[in-house]
């Protein structure tokens, strides 16, 4: 390590550090990194990178099924060696890992593998990590300090992992397909994980206390996709929320409680598998459901415990997030946060978008400010889900009078020519001057198309551009251009 005095000492790895620590060193500063795990962070270890490989090998293992029916391809017995697709993704994010690593050496950022707590407004105080050899330093001392520690993944009180009981994590390593499987949580992770666990065979049940799939997304999207999962067969329970759980034993009647420290056996004399009986609460009446696996997805803490706020005068609020201003200052003037660890959304684009935001404020390249609406959230279960802006509901209710556009895949020539035909795009524009405030799509590959609308955001574009913009035919983009004409009554082809 070249120093111990830096412009811009970095807490945090993941996609908000590591491009801002990029960013910084661009901008001539002197930078370094903490990270107490491995490069990349959490998304790119055990998040957005492994469990995207998984969701391609479920979508690869749903093609190989339908191959017969749908193109007259013919194809034996379908094998699995499940172990090889966790292997595989564990692969693709070791891969990105190390880029990370190359990238920040590339760019002249010291890398330090510490964990990071801070002891004053300039300072960071190093502490050893098992397994990781010694920090070259007690402490950093920086000009500035940024806080991008993420989050990770939160369980109900009483709750405890192993037997069976997961998290994101524990599933993105766990090599078996389960028999059958509790969901709790039908947002973006629950979504995904009930997706894949359902394409390689398991007996799926998504569980969802909000009176819809994906809460916060336009209504009609999440309708469109609980069809679309209950089409594939899994069970989905809106209105229900989560009481408590016991452990099924070895067949002989014998049960734990969660938390209890209990152990599992393989499986009862008859071969059935241990497992959990899940109580559910719909409305004041209680439900059980058993199964062999539960994955929690009920959300994600911000990570911004046992980082020393307090000795610096940080606020946070009640959800454990760290106050920060238009510049991402913290109430300690020198310090500042981004991603995860200071506010929703918990996207990774969003918070590597932050840290260059964060990094240019500092440098005086930037004005402060910056516009969460613009952030695009995306699923990437099948059918894919994307939206940015405002939806339909959310414009109503601030006031705005809209004009929506609206055109469903089956009126989409790729879209037929592929099989891909379930989903819509749907365009939220301002009824005065005709502005995409937002737009919302589910179908193959909508999180590649809602980039259109992202950039025609930026440009402050409208539905009539939108619609005379010659799109290439056959393409699944073209459903774009046909929702904009909508919007204008021009619809040509629905």
């Amino acid at each position: 390590m070249a120093n111990s005095r830096y412009d811009l000492v970095v807490i945090g790895s993941g996609p908000g550090g590591y491009v801002a620590a990029i960013r910084a060193s661009q901008l001539k500063m002197r930078v370094a990194v903490i990270e107490r795990d491995q490069p990349g962070g959490v998304c790119l270890n055990w998040g957005c990178i492994p469990s995207k490989a998984l969701l391609n090998s479920a979508e690869t293992m749903e093609s190989i099924r339908g191959a017969g029916k749908e193109h007259g391809i013919e194809v034996g017995e379908i094998k699995l060696d499940f172990k090889r697709v966790i292997a595989r993704s564990r692969k693709a994010a070791d891969k990105l890992s190390q880029g990370v690593r190359f990238l920040l050496r590339k760019n002249k950022v010291d890398y330090i593998e510490a964990d990071g707590v801070i002891t004053g407004p300039h300072t960071v105080a190093l502490r050893p990590v098992t397994g990781k050899p010694a920090p070259p330093a007690e402490a950093l001392e920086g000009e500035r300090i940024l806080i991008a520690t993420g989050s990770g993944e939160k369980l109900f009180p009483g709750m405890a992992l192993g037997d069976g009981v997961m998290t994101s994590r524990e599933a993105l390593a766990h090599d078996r397909v389960p028999q059958s499987i509790v969901i709790i949580g039908a947002g973006a992770i629950g979504a995904e994980f009930g997706y894949f666990y359902q394409a390689f065979g398991a007996k799926v049940t998504i569980v969802e206390l909000e009176g819809q799939m994906l809460p916060g997304f336009d209504a009609e999207i999440a309708e469109e996709l609980r069809k679309s999962f209950v089409r594939r067969g899994v069970k989905v329970l809106t209105g229900h929320g989560f009481k408590s759980m016991a452990r099924i034993g070895d067949g002989k009647g014998a049960s734990d409680s969660v938390g209890n420290g209990a152990g599992g056996a393989a499986g009862d004399a008859t071969g059935k598998p241990d497992g959990w009986s899940v109580t559910l609460d719909a409305a004041g009446t209680p439900k059980t459901i058993e199964a062999e696996a539960v994955l929690v997805a009920v959300g994600r803490n911000p990570l911004s415990r046992e980082l020393g706020l307090d000795a610096v005068g940080i606020e946070g609020d009640r959800g454990g997030y760290i106050k920060i201003d238009d510049s991402f200052r913290t109430t300690c003037p020198s310090i500042y946060a981004i991603g995860d660890v200071a506010r929703p959304p918990l996207l990774a684009h969003k918070a590597s978008a932050e840290g260059v935001a964060a990094v240019e404020i500092m440098a005086g390249v930037r004005e402060p400010g910056f516009d969460l609406l613009s952030i695009p959230g995306c699923i990437y279960c099948e059918p894919e889900v994307a939206m940015v802006g405002l939806s339909e509901a959310q414009a109503r209710e601030r006031g705005i009078e809209v004009k929506v556009g609206k055109i469903p895949f089956r009126a989409n020539g790729k879209a037929v020519a592929i099989n891909q035909t379930e989903g819509f795009v749907k365009i939220v524009a301002s009824q005065e001057y005709g502005e995409v405030i937002g737009c919302q799509i589910i179908g193959h590959h909508a999180t590649d198309l809602i980039s259109e609308i992202v950039l025609g955001r930026t440009l402050e574009t409208t539905t009539a551009e939108l619609g005379h913009s010659v799109h290439p035919h056959p393409t699944m983009s073209e459903a774009i251009m046909e929702a904009a004409l909508a919007a204008e009554g021009e619809a040509i082809n629905f």
